[in-house]
């Protein structure tokens, strides 16, 4: 079953590994030129990254703040505390050194040297004291960081319109802001990082000047390579991350196919579970394979800069051996030196790493923000025209709909739709798979709006309407409604969420659908979680499932229920009920649009309407429909339905007759 995925009809290797093209239908990386940021990571140099980190800093904090003020001041005072005892420090120590390498009697010496060492002592007590309250003070900040990062996009992209869930660029952009919001909790620490050792160097930096003005530029120039090293490996990783993105995506969605509960059947009757896992080891090979590329390029770039490293650091001791032998430096100030050195040099080279990890970061942040950015483009407007209290009718005026990302030139999903459907009836909406059923209603409710043409109520166009108001004229119970992994009590009472919970009622909408019953045989009642795989979790069957989603429509009371092949999941007697259900909602005033395949069940509908691909063919009552004979797309179609239930001697595709059956026994 391996086929010849990946391989052009030249002969030549196509982009990607067979799995991918086997799969998913072709390479799943991607060119990372669709990923743009102000001062683009991948062309960044050390002085660019400089000048950011004011910038990365004041955003870092911003975050923080909102999430902890209190633990954000901690950690800062704790960082500039620190950093001075280290000044201090430093001062402390040469004064010891000095001391202690006088002239004089060693006794006098030493006790000269008392009051230095007790400012040493203190000092590294007071800045392990500060250490511990700013890891304290992080360890707090990060979850909270994390938790407002992803709340931040997550309140945008639920009130993005539809299309803009199912585009892929979006979706792409929203798989970097999800490590974003992981990222914004590294930010703190690198944050932190960065700030200590920037006061850190401040501090070494400035004893350096002090003791003699040439050492700074060469406390520079040992940490020039390791800077420019981690800038360098970390370019390649991201750009690595974004081009592997949904590879990495996909090899997760098969490792997360083998061991979730929906699958498990099928994955054990088909023996799938070795397919699959052979396709997830070849894709992760590929991913391997990058991984030790960029394992690679880092080893050969930090040997590269411990190198040129090893010649700075041999230039510095060899200009302070030079001074101290010129007489220019004293013993003592060049212990000094050599402690300050390297307590710079450490500082400096850990102030760089910790900016590179934290702007590395920030990448991933700022497609966070950008994703922000692109959901507020496309949200969903907020305000508009009120909806009509009691409309007459909503009509559909040539309305033409190509979902968003169809190839060229491919098939309108509607095209030139003219239709009325009039309130508190029962309106059913039939037509073979792919003839726009479920996609004219998605475009009533106002999920979609339409290429060409409009939807009107009593007149007003849909699209001048409010759309928050318009949502709540609708319920919806579809043949795949998602089954919520909440207790029984939620999966109904998720109906209506913008009202206090309401036991009566629930109970009231549970019994109306006859999934009261199925309440009943649970272990907990309407506290069982209906999800396996958690403790006290309970599996129902598909037709338990559809009297909940149907209670859950019913639970929302809402002025159209739109039914999408309601009794799909359930037998002959419960789809019985479900139908006289819907015609008893129909004599409250409620508006059903009913979609089904079963066209005996739209008989008592007060009005049909029947598409085909994508064009509204016909309309009537039943009987009008029916009086078309032959020449009738719904009569033709019903027939064909009714005689797979009869032994007229018709011969059905796929359906034995009785005497062929006794002829061949």
């Amino acid at each position: 079953m391996s086929g010849r995925a990946g391989i052009k009809e030249d002969g030549t290797k196509e982009e990607g590994s067979p799995s991918e093209h086997l799969l998913f239908g072709g390479p799943l990386l991607h060119d990372t030129g669709w990923n743009t940021h102000e001062d683009a990571y991948l062309e960044m140099s050390l002085w660019a990254m400089a000048r950011s980190l004011p910038r990365l800093v004041a955003s870092t904090i911003r975050l923080a703040h909102r999430a902890d003020r209190r633990a954000l001041w901690a950690v800062g005072c704790a960082e500039v505390l620190h950093g001075v005892t280290q000044a201090v420090g430093l001062v402390a120590v040469n004064h010891v050194l000095a001391a202690v390498l006088a002239a004089g009697p060693l006794a006098g010496r030493l006790h000269a040297a008392v009051p230095a060492l007790i400012w040493v002592a203190v000092t590294s007590l007071v800045g392990a004291l500060a250490m511990s309250a700013s890891t304290a003070g992080t360890g707090s900040l990060e979850p909270k960081v994390e938790r407002v990062a992803t709340e931040t996009y997550l309140e945008r992209v639920i009130r993005v319109e539809l299309e803009a869930i199912e585009d892929e660029e979006f979706h792409r952009l929203l798989d970097s802001a999800q490590y974003g919001a992981s990222g914004a909790r590294r930010m703190i620490r690198y944050c932190t990082a960065v700030i200590g050792a920037l006061v850190s160097f401040a501090a070494a930096a400035g004893v350096l000047t002090v003791l003699h003005p040439v050492l700074l530029p060469l406390l520079l120039l040992m940490t020039l390579p390791r800077s420019w090293a981690a800038l360098r490996n970390s370019r390649t990783r991201y750009a690595s991350f974004q081009r592997w993105a949904q590879h990495a995506r996909a090899g997760r969605l098969l490792s997360q196919t083998l061991i979730r509960t929906d699958p498990a059947p099928e994955i054990r009757v088909h023996d799938v579970g070795p397919f699959l896992l052979t396709h997830f080891r070849k894709m992760s090979e590929s991913a391997e394979e990058e991984q030790t590329r960029l394992a690679r390029s880092a080893a050969r770039t930090r040997l590269i800069a411990s190198a040129l490293t090893g010649v700075a650091t041999l230039v510095t001791y060899l200009a302070l051996g030079g001074l101290l032998l010129t007489g220019v430096m004293a013993l003592s100030v060049a212990g000094t030196a050599v402690l300050a050195t390297r307590s710079g040099a450490a500082s400096l080279t850990t102030l760089i790493l910790q900016v590179n990890s934290l702007y590395e970061e920030a990448c991933y942040v700022m497609d966070l923000e950008r994703l922000c950015g692109e959901a507020t483009k496309r949200a969903i407007p907020v305000g508009g025209l009120p909806v009509p209290a009691r409309p007459k009718a909503i009509h559909f005026e040539d309305v033409t709909f190509t979902y968003p990302g169809s190839a060229e030139g491919g098939r309108p999903a509607l095209k030139g739709v003219t239709l009325g459907i009039p309130t508190g009836k029962i309106v059913a909406l039939v037509g073979e798979n792919g003839s726009g059923k479920t996609t004219l209603v998605k475009l009533l409710a106002g999920l979609y709006r339409p290429d060409g043409g409009s939807v009107r109520w009593d007149g007003v166009d849909a699209g001048a309407l409010d759309r928050a108001q318009l949502f709540s004229r609708f319920a919806m119970v579809s043949q795949d409604f998602h089954r919520w992994p909440l207790t029984a009590r939620m999966n109904v009472a998720i109906g209506r969420t913008d009202r206090p919970l309401d036991e009566e009622r629930i109970e009231a909408a549970a019994r109306y659908a006859g999934a009261d019953e199925v309440i009943e045989e649970l272990p907990r009642g309407w506290n069982t979680l209906l999800s396996r795989g958690y403790k006290g979790g309970h599996q129902i069957s598909g037709g338990q499932w559809q009297k909940m989603g149907i209670a859950r429509a019913r639970y929302r009371d809402a002025d159209i229920l739109i039914v999408d092949e309601p009794t799909s999941a359930l037998d002959a007697r419960a789809e019985l009920d479900v139908f006289e259900q819907i015609r008893r909602l129909a004599e409250t005033g409620q508006t059903i649009l009913l979609i089904t395949h079963r066209l005996a069940s739209v008989r008592h509908a007060d009005l049909i309407h029947v598409l085909e691909k994508g064009s509204l063919r016909e309309s009537g009552t039943f009987e009008e429909l029916m009086d078309r004979g032959p020449a009738g797309i719904f009569h033709s179609l019903y027939e064909l339905q009714r005689k797979q239930f009869t032994d007229d001697g018709a011969a059905v595709p796929g359906r034995r007759r009785p005497t062929d059956a006794a002829q061949g026994a």
